[in-house]
């Protein structure tokens, strides 16, 4: 019998379909086909951030999760957990890389010693299928590293949800809301769940006016201390892929009686500041 090669070639379509079915359904599907292919860039970008030091699996002393496939690749919810380091060396900083965006590093968060910081989330701009990274440096200056991967794209260069002349209105404007761990009155000498939000447009640099047409200059929040009375509980270093009007949710060691106080300065050298009560009601 003769086979044609427009039939040869269907049933080697056919019998790979087959191979690659017949593996997901024993959970053996190997390594090529269920993992991104995107770990080149995090080879130079590694030793550019943190030169030669070691970093290793991070082990559960932090971990990430963010969607598999974002909604709005600008706006894209990522949450880190921080194991309990009691008895140990402490978290120091926390760095947050995006592989493939133009700046990859979003921000580096530093922890105030006593801070006891166990949960903290954000959102990003990812601006194309990316490895997301956090890295974790502990006091004895060890690196943890821990990843996921986003399928996200244009995150960096999408318009603005405000039109510019709004957003100025409200720069600098902030709220924070105060979540009780435990319901029913939390003891707030234990932990407290706090949600900063602040109004700012975070512009990248690489969004463009839709009127004009002309690109819009960077113009982002970079620096952030937030501390309860007079001991630090977190600082950050951020960059163009913290989301625009930048929120961060985290757990902390609270204490009774002390303010949160808020300092946070942007790339124009405006300061924005605020100050609140640690009363959940």
């Amino acid at each position: 019998m003769t086979v044609h090669g427009s039939d040869l070639l269907t049933r080697r379509e056919v019998a790979i379909a087959f191979f690659v079915l017949s593996l997901c359904a024993v959970g053996s599907v190997p390594v090529w086909a269920q993992s991104p292919a995107k770990t080149a860039t995090w080879d130079g970008l590694k030793t550019d951030i943190f030169g030669s030091r070691t970093i290793e699996a991070a082990d559960g002393i932090v971990t990430i999760d963010a969607p598999a496939r974002a909604e709005d690749a600008a706006i894209v919810p990522i949450d880190l957990h921080f194991a309990d380091r009691t008895g140990t060396a402490a978290l120091k900083t926390v760095t947050l890389v995006i592989d493939e965006n133009p700046s990859p590093v979003a921000a580096t968060f530093t922890f105030g010693k006593d801070a006891g910081i166990t949960h903290l989330a954000t959102r990003i701009r990812v601006d194309s299928y990316s490895y997301v990274r956090a890295i974790a440096e502990t006091e004895d200056g060890k690196l943890y590293m821990t990843q996921t991967f986003v399928k996200a794209s244009g995150g960096c260069g999408a318009p603005a949800s405000k039109n510019q002349d709004e957003a100025m209105a409200s720069l600098g404007k902030m709220k924070l809301r105060i979540f009780p761990v435990q319901s029913g009155g939390a003891d707030l000498s234990k932990a407290a769940d706090v949600q900063l939000m602040i109004r700012h447009p975070n512009n990248s640099g690489l969004q463009m006016d839709q009127i004009t047409r002309y690109y819009i200059p960077a113009h982002f929040v970079h620096g952030l201390t937030i501390s309860q009375g007079d001991r630090l509980i977190l600082k950050m270093e951020g960059g163009i892929s913290i989301s625009e009007d930048p929120n961060f949710r985290f757990q902390f060691a609270a204490k009774p009686g002390e303010e949160i106080k808020v300092e946070a300065t942007d790339t124009e050298g405006q300061v924005f500041k605020g100050h609140w009560p640690l009363d959940p009601a």
